[in-house]
């Protein structure tokens, strides 16, 4: 993965942590499974199957703002 997909995921990961959420952050490399979401720039953020960000690294207080709005 690029640079920033693995910014993306240390920043996402430290989010669900400081939300202390039990919930998997998994890093796809699959170009496959990244074309079924439709995601077209990366880094991407995708939640319940719903690309929630793309194409841009959301900081760990972006990213608790973002599962923020979404319920979580």
């Amino acid at each position: 993965g690029c640079k920033s997909c693995h910014e993306q995921f240390e920043y996402t990961k430290q989010a669900v942590k400081d939300m202390g959420l039990s919930v998997e952050v998994e890093y796809i490399t699959d170009m496959q499974k990244v074309m079924e979401y439709g995601v077209m720039s990366m880094p991407a953020i995708v939640v319940d199957e719903t690309v929630a960000s793309m194409g841009k690294v959301l900081k760990s207080s972006e990213v608790i703002k973002l599962l923020g709005k979404m319920g979580f």
